[in-house]
């Protein structure tokens, strides 16, 4: 036998060079993959023409999207025929849950519009429009009626409108200011991007902003509209995607995919410019593995066949006949069932959060949501709770295998389904085992470290 058993040949004086460039290497990369952070990211974004706004905007909207359910999904059978979901197990509660988060916070993240949802017009009106708009936020924080999240979408920064889209920037960032701050979570989006310099340009002329009005640095952050093919590859055959994230000075909140401009960019005709066509899908994916364990939200696109009616009464005219009544029923159903599924899509792709444009979709977003969470997590709850108690060793639940890699996110499903509203934190508790303050670390690893200590374990690797 070998008197030298676990005998080593490394010098580690030797390799000591490389051992500090790994180092510093590897401390770069967790800098800046992080993993996803503390606060909820909302599950969509409305947008609307900023010549709209208004400081009661979110409540109006979800006003509407009430009507639009009593009047054409009257109760969870009916709302269940609409959306072909009527054999759903939880579809009473899919139901209730959506009237609830109508009633209580209708929408989370709204972005007044400056670009395609208000269109070009004479310098003097975006003027007047830009300044409205700041009162009207003002008042909204005033009166307590914004969503959660809120923003601003300017034009792009191209040479023909760089100059107007900035202006607007500054005169809505001023007025809120010098009226006495700016929302919470305030973010502006900044669309069309082709060349990196646009984003080295906004970092530019938010650090002025900030210097200008007395804000701490970092204060104003902004994410970036993916609708080009040229960010996603360019000229060079590399991508721009990595590229943002070191030249945002950290400010970089979200990518939010833009359907209709994408494929139109790449010849894709009108009849088949949608949410799951497979160019989209390479782009997201692209998008996916560019911003992976950063922290950038990724947001989905639109859809824009809308819940509307097709007939409507005059003022004074005669009332809709029921052949009139059906045919609107069936406009707005087809479109849910529509929305419904892209929605549905996008979770199942990995995008968590998407674009509304109209109150009506409110409907079907969260119907969407819930329906997608409360379907799995039964499943997802005895997974984790069997997973957390063999203290992440590898099992067999029924025929599905779970490894050390599903832990999180299995644990991310749950947090999920809780900042969704599909299920209430409580609930998740009953069906998993953990406690609050564990769902609340966001950390599966710190999950297994905590319980292996209190019983006086090696915490896990």
């Amino acid at each position: 036998m070998s008197p030298h058993p676990h005998r080593l040949s490394l010098d580690a004086e030797m390799v000591a060079d490389a051992t500090a460039a790994l180092r510093e290497a590897n401390l770069a990369f967790a800098r800046t993959h992080p993993g996803e952070g503390p606060g909820r990211q909302p599950v969509h974004t409305v947008y609307g023409g900023a010549q709209l706004f208004a400081a009661d905007s979110v409540p109006k909207l979800g006003a509407i999207a009430l009507r639009a359910l009593d009047q054409y999904a009257g109760d969870a059978a009916a709302l269940g025929d609409a959306l072909s979901i009527s054999g759903h197990s939880e579809l009473a509660t899919i139901e209730q849950r959506v009237r609830d988060k109508l009633a209580r916070e209708p929408i989370e993240d709204f972005r007044i519009d400056f670009e395609d949802g208000y269109g070009n017009r004479p310098d003097d009106e975006e003027d007047g429009h830009a300044a409205a708009v700041a009162r009207e936020v003002t008042t909204g924080m005033r009166e307590g009626t914004l969503s959660p999240f809120i923003g601003m979408r300017i034009k792009p920064l191209n040479e023909e409108l760089r100059a107007r889209s900035v202006r607007t920037l500054d005169l809505v960032i001023t007025a809120l200011v010098e009226a006495g701050g700016i929302p919470e979570h305030w973010i502006v989006t900044i669309p069309k991007i082709t060349v990196i310099e646009q984003v080295e340009y906004t970092v530019n002329v938010l650090r002025a902003l900030e210097h200008g009005l007395g804000l701490d640095d970092g204060t104003l952050r902004f994410e970036i509209m993916v609708e080009t093919p040229q960010i996603v590859l360019d000229a060079s055959g590399g991508s721009l995607l990595p590229r943002v994230i070191d030249v945002s000075d950290g400010r970089l909140r979200g990518a939010h995919f833009g359907t209709y401009d994408y494929t139109a960019s790449c010849n894709i005709t009108a009849a088949n410019q949608r949410m799951q066509h497979p160019t989209c899908d390479f782009a997201k994916h692209f998008m996916q593995a560019a911003f992976a364990g950063t922290d950038v939200w990724l947001s989905d696109g639109s859809t824009t066949v809308m819940p509307v009616p097709i007939h409507r009464v005059a003022a004074g005219g005669t009332p809709l006949s029921d052949v009139q009544h059906r045919a609107n029923a069936a406009s707005v159903h087809h479109a849910w069932r529509l929305h419904f599924n892209d929605v549905r899509h996008s979770l199942a792709g990995g995008f968590y959060q998407g674009w509304d444009l109209h109150p009506a979709q409110l409907v079907t977003r969260y119907a969407a949501l819930y329906s997608f969470f409360l379907e799995g997590i039964d499943a997802a709850g005895v997974r984790l709770s069997n997973f957390v108690g063999k203290a992440a060793q590898a099992t067999l639940v029924g025929d599905v295998f779970d490894d050390a890699a599903t832990g999180q996110g299995l644990l991310n499903f749950f947090l999920r389904g809780i900042n969704s509203g599909a299920i209430t934190e409580e609930e998740a508790l009953n069906m998993t085992g953990l406690t609050a303050a564990e769902f609340r670390g966001r950390s599966f690893v710190s999950i297994l470290r905590a319980r292996g200590a209190a019983k006086g374990e090696a915490a896990p690797r």
